[in-house]
C-alpha cells in the first residue's frame, strides 16, 4: 500500500468511525443532555441527511480548488467538529456539530475515490477504490468498539475528543503523503459538463443499484442485533462477536470486489448481487440456527461489501470526464438507501410480521438490482460507446 493511499485510508476510516461510533454511545448522550434515546437516535437521522445533501453541494462548489487543498479543509473542519460535539451543551448544539461533520463527511467521500484512481494505473483502480470503503468497513472493527470502550471508561464527550485526534493525524498524514496534483484532473471541466454526465445510463443505473442494495442492507442490518437475540437466541454479550464477524468478512468482502473491478467489472458486479441476493435468502432460512448463522453472517458481510467497489469503479470510469457530482451521488445513494431500507423493516416490525421476515426484503431488492445490472449490461453491448477520457 502506498503512503497516499494509506493517508486517504486513514482519512476513510476516521470518519467511518464518526459516523458509526454513536450508536456506542448513544444512551450516555441521551442520559447526559437529558433527552431520550428515541430523541438521541435523531442524531442518526441527522448525519445521513447532511450526507446525503450536503455532500454533493459542496463537491460541486469547490470543484475548481486544488483536490489535496480541499481535502485538508474539510479535514481540518472535521477535526474541528469533532471538538464542537465534545463541548456540545445541548441536543441542538450536539446535532448542529454533527451536521457539520456530516456534510464534510459526504464531501470526503466524493472526492477520495477519484483523488484515489488518479493515484494508480487503470487496472489497478479498483483496488484503490476498496482502499477508501475498508476504511469504512475497519471503523466498525476498530474505531467503533474502541471509541464505545473510550466512551464507557470516561463518559461520551471522551469518545468524541479521541475522533478528534484520529481526524487530526489523518489530516497530518494527508497533508504529509498526498502529492499536491493528486486528483489534478477532475478539476477541470465546466459545471454543465458534471450535470449532464448523470444522465448516462451507466451512471443511473449504477446509482439505482446502490439505492436498492443499501435498502436490502439496512432493512436487515438496522436490526441485526434483536434478531440474533430473538430468532437466533444468541445470548447479549455474544451479539458483538457475531457482530465483529460480520465486519471482518466486510473487509475481506471489500477487497475481493476490488480485484474482481480490476478483472471484469460488469460481470463481476452482477455475480456479487446475485450472490447477494443468496446471502439474503440463505439468512432466512438459517437465522434460528445459531452455529450456522454466525457462519453465515460472515458470508453475508463479506458479499455486501464486495459490491462497492464495482460499482463506484464503473460510475468513476463513466464519468471520467466530469467525476465530481456523480462521485458525491455515490455517498447520496447509499444514505438514501439506508434511510429507505430502515423505515421499510420498521413498517414490517410494526405490522406484527417479525424479525425472521426481514432478510426476505433484502432477497427481492437484490432480484431487482440483478435485473438493472443485466439490463444496464445488456445496453452497453448493444449500443457500444467508449467511456469518456479525463478532461485535459
Amino acid at each position: 500500500m502506498s503512503l497516499p493511499l494509506f493517508a486517504l485510508f486513514l482519512a476513510a476510516f476516521a470518519f467511518g468511525t464518526a459516523e458509526f461510533v454513536i450508536a456506542g454511545v448513544l444512551p450516555e448522550v441521551a442520559s447526559g443532555l437529558g433527552i431520550s434515546v428515541p430523541v438521541a437516535g435523531y442524531l442518526v437521522t441527522g448525519y445521513a441527511i447532511g450526507i446525503a445533501i450536503g455532500g454533493p453541494l459542496l463537491v460541486v462548489a469547490t470543484k475548481k480548488f486544488a483536490r489535496k487543498s480541499v481535502i485538508l479543509v474539510l479535514g481540518t473542519l472535521f477535526t474541528l467538529g469533532q471538538v464542537l460535539c465534545a463541548l456540545a451543551p445541548s441536543f441542538e448544539y450536539l446535532m448542529a456539530a454533527r451536521v457539520l461533520v456530516a456534510v464534510v463527511h459526504g464531501t470526503y467521500f466524493g472526492i477520495a475515490a477519484v483523488v484515489a484512481v488518479s493515484l494508480v494505473p487503470k487496472d489497478k483502480r479498483g483496488f484503490a477504490v476498496a482502499m477508501i470503503l475498508s476504511g469504512l468497513t475497519v471503523s466498525n472493527i476498530l474505531g467503533v468498539p474502541g471509541g464505545t470502550a473510550i466512551g464507557n471508561a470516561w463518559g461520551w464527550r471522551a469518545t468524541f475528543w479521541a475522533v478528534g485526534a484520529l481526524g487530526l493525524v489523518s489530516t497530518l498524514s494527508i497533508a504529509l503523503f498526498l502529492p499536491n496534483t493528486a486528483g489534478a484532473s477532475s478539476t477541470t471541466g465546466s459545471f454543465r459538463r458534471e450535470f449532464k454526465a448523470l444522465a448516462r445510463q451507466q451512471i443511473v443505473t449504477s446509482l439505482l443499484i446502490v439505492v436498492l442494495v443499501m435498502i436490502g442492507q439496512y432493512s436487515l442490518f438496522t436490526y441485526i442485533a434483536p434478531l440474533l437475540r430473538e430468532v437466533t437466541g444468541l445470548d447479549v454479550n455474544t451479539v458483538p462477536w457475531v457482530l465483529l464477524l460480520y465486519g471482518v468478512g466486510s473487509t475481506i468482502g471489500v477487497f475481493i470486489g476490488g480485484r474482481l473491478a480490476d478483472w471484469r467489472l460488469m460481470p463481476s458486479l452482477i455475480a456479487i448481487l446475485s450472490t447477494q441476493a443468496l446471502a439474503f435468502t440463505l439468512v432466512y432460512f438459517v437465522s434460528p440456527y445459531p452455529v450456522v448463522m454466525a457462519i453465515t453472517v460472515v458470508f453475508w458481510g463479506g458479499v455486501n461489501f464486495a459490491f462497492g467497489s464495482p460499482v463506484q469503479s464503473r460510475v468513476l470510469a463513466w464519468a471520467a470526464d466530469a467525476p465530481n457530482l456523480a462521485s458525491s451521488l455515490i455517498p447520496t445513494g447509499f444514505n438514501i438507501g439506508i434511510a429507505i431500507g430502515a423505515v421499510l423493516g420498521a413498517s414490517l416490525l410494526e405490522q406484527g410480521l417479525g424479525y425472521r421476515v426481514l432478510p426476505l426484503i433484502g432477497s427481492v431488492a437484490l432480484v431487482l438490482a440483478v435485473a438493472v445490472a443485466i439490463a444496464s449490461h445488456w445496453m452497453e453491448i448493444r449500443f457500444p460507446h467508449p467511456a469518456p477520457q479525463p478532461a485535459a
